[in-house]
């Protein structure tokens, strides 16, 4: 289960508006421990596309600004679907192949439809395993 501070789901929905029609993208801070975002970190897509992203190295390091001084860590990534569920891509399961990225949170919000439609996700070994999102902080 991941639990995501109303605060940090509001800012990643309107930047996921903000950066429409590419993907847009940002960095998760919260307790890897405790499956907690408390902070939403909006980053620059790199790739400016529509289909992929990308964070470059202002993205990790406007995360180490904020994150450091708070006690918290980056914890997952969220990006955007533009046209797509918010299900893991082929690309984003390649993204994710890394042991240096083990228990990350990859959080998607897809704006296919009218309303957005935010999931969460834990893939390791290419296995995606879906998570419950709540709420907190309301």
């Amino acid at each position: 289960m991941l639990r995501i501070h109303a605060g940090a789901y509001a800012a990643m929905i309107g930047h996921a508006y903000d950066g429409f029609p590419d993907e847009a993208c940002g960095l998760l801070g919260g307790h890897l421990t405790r499956g907690s975002v408390d902070v939403f970190v909006a980053c620059r897509n790199v790739d400016a596309s529509s289909r992929t992203y990308s964070i470059g190295p202002d993205g990790w390091a406007d995360a180490d600004r904020l994150l450091d001084p708070l006690g918290l860590e980056v914890v997952g990534v969220m990006h955007t679907h533009t046209h797509t569920d918010a299900y893991p891509s082929p690309t984003d399961v390649d993204k994710a192949d890394n042991p240096l990225l083990a228990g990350w949170h990859y959080v998607i919000v897809s704006l296919r439809d009218e309303a957005p439609v935010l999931r969460s996700y834990v893939i390791d070994d290419r296995n995606i395993a879906e998570e419950a999102v709540v709420l907190t902080g309301r």
